[in-house]
């Protein structure tokens, strides 16, 4: 009996000992983002760790810029300064191919689980290298952001104007409204050079058929589908306000909440919850947005995802890893859908019925995510954008003619990609 009494405690005692180990505080520092994303984060983190006492949270609410240039610090060095970091789509492949990102299948094969179906799988993907199902995982889709296509649902019924199927009815609208409608631009986008202008004109130049990088790695922006897409382009412009080259965020945004804008073809989710309100918008429940129309080929919203993904440096990476499981699950997507605003990754919240009260352009956001396209797997993403963002602008201004610009921007971009 004394015997059994000796086993028992030390078996209790080991239970003990292995469930205050389990129990160890833990601190994970997160690389986040500022803004909505950073606010969305922070719903998240509160959360979980209101459920998880013995994990502490430090979220890095930075720029786009420092997030990036201080995580290529930290995992180039293997300091292990960050347990998760958020990363923008085009720089991912850095990351994947450098090595700097644990394989989160073995994590997952540790815990018993997978990344389900769930998941809008285009954008899981993205997070894979290579970028296919049997990629190894290095990240998870932590916003399903997407470019949109909006429009002034009353002015089209005014007009008798069907809803745009194509980019050749927007540009008959566009006419339309802004030669009948007083005060009214036809279409305003964002028109600064650089990250701007490309993100307005690539859904246009994808549904022409334009590809940037064609199969042999090589820059195709000059193509014959291309300038076709930059000659519509510049049309379209003719119904832009004046100044539409200087056009950034604020002004596309500004100008549909002002109803001085009848279309636009570069809408962010983030700006949506705006649309609706009475108290900012003077056109309140008269913006619709959609998927980007088509033309040769179908609609291509551009995706603008970031994902989040573990440092193989991390030394918390148990933990790490449980926090990402929660942060990109059906629950916290959810929770931060409802009181953010941050567009899902997750389809099934796409269809949720106390998501859907509050944000009715949801499946609008999805049906863009289905169809969207990713800007291309390149470590040089950065200096094509700002190439091709260079000369859009300056066709746009009219200092150079279409085939002109791209022909330059192609000849400029083969040295970009040698």
């Amino acid at each position: 009996m004394k015997r059994f009494l000796i086993v028992t405690l030390l078996v209790l005692t080991a239970f003990s000992v292995f469930a205050q180990a389990a129990k160890k505080p833990v601190k994970l520092v997160i690389a986040g983002r500022d803004g909505d994303y950073g606010n969305a984060m922070q719903v998240a983190v509160d959360a979980y760790t209101a459920a998880h006492p013995e994990v502490s949270i430090e979220l890095l609410k930075l720029s786009g810029d420092d997030i990036y240039q201080k995580s290529v610090i930290d995992l180039r060095s293997g300091t292990g300064s960050y347990d998760l970091i958020l990363i923008d789509d085009p720089k991912s492949l850095q990351f994947q191919k450098a090595g700097w990102l644990a394989d989160l299948g073995d994590y997952y094969k540790k815990a018993g689980k997978q990344a389900d179906p769930d998941f809008i799988q285009s954008l899981v993907n993205l997070c894979r290298y290579p970028n296919q199902p049997s990629g190894k995982l290095y990240g998870l889709p932590f916003v399903g952001n997407v470019s949109l296509f909006a429009y002034r649902a009353d002015l089209y019924k005014k007009y008798s104007l069907p809803e745009p199927k194509t980019w050749t009815d927007v540009l008959v609208a566009a006419k339309k409204i802004s030669e009948n409608e007083s005060g009214v631009s036809g279409v305003t986008f964002r028109g600064v050079k650089g990250n701007p202008i490309v993100t307005a004109f690539l859904p246009v130049f994808w549904a022409f058929g334009g590809e940037l990088i064609d199969a042999k790695g090589q820059p195709s922006v000059n193509s014959p589908e291309g300038i076709k897409a930059l000659s519509y382009f510049l049309e379209l412009a003719k119904y832009a306000p004046k100044g539409v080259s200087m056009n950034n965020t604020a002004q596309v945004r500004d100008g549909l909440l002002a109803g001085t804008a009848a279309i636009a073809p570069e809408v962010w989710p983030a700006w949506l919850g705006s649309m609706d309100d009475p108290t900012k918008s003077k056109v309140a429940g008269n913006v619709r947005v959609m998927k980007h129309p088509g033309e040769v080929t179908k609609s291509a919203p551009m995706i603008g995802i970031w994902h989040i993904a573990m440092p193989a440096a991390s030394k918390n990476k148990d933990a790490a890893f449980d926090f990402l499981v929660y942060v990109t699950g059906k629950e916290a997507q959810k929770l931060m859908a409802i009181q953010t605003g941050l567009p899902p990754s997750r389809s099934s919240v796409y269809d949720d019925a106390d998501v859907l009260k509050l944000r009715p352009w949801y499946p609008a956001v999805r049906d863009a995510l289905v169809n969207g396209k990713a800007r291309p797997r390149t470590m040089v993403w950065g200096e094509i954008e700002n190439v091709l963002g260079d000369y859009l602008q300056m066709a746009l201004i009219g200092d150079l003619k279409p085939d002109a610009a791209l022909n330059e921007a192609n000849a400029k971009l083969v040295q970009v990609l040698k």
